[in-house]
């Protein structure tokens, strides 16, 4: 006795993401898009939290830490300090080029407290 299985098969072609770092930037809000990514990457036991590395990345103070603490420079959004470590010594705590390009879009918006 034999069987025969069939189905079907279907390449799917899904674009890749194209991110581009100076287009247009994306509205970000700090609140719900940035704060819990830093809480949930950055904010561990050792690292940006109070007895770690500034800045502290707890949820309820980390926008205060950040901008009030000179990581961000809005005026020339790729000099912040907090956008040139997630891209190099902290990338592997944020791998996603798609919350790295979050960061710098919020930063070049302003940095605002939304």
């Amino acid at each position: 006795m034999g069987v025969i299985l069939t189905g079907c098969y279907k390449d799917l072609n899904i674009p890749p993401t194209v991110i581009n770092p100076d287009g247009p930037p994306q509205v970000v809000n700090y609140g719900t898009d940035l704060a819990p990514l830093f809480n949930t990457s950055c904010a561990k036991s050792g690292c940006h939290v109070s007895g770690g590395h500034h800045p502290f990345m707890n949820s309820d103070i980390s926008y205060n830490e950040i901008v009030n603490g000179g990581f961000v420079n809005t005026l020339v959004p790729k000099q912040s300090i907090l956008y040139i470590m997630i891209n190099s010594d902290m990338k592997e705590y944020i791998p996603s080029a798609t919350d790295r390009q979050k960061v710098y879009d919020w930063i070049r918006n302003g940095a605002p407290n939304n």
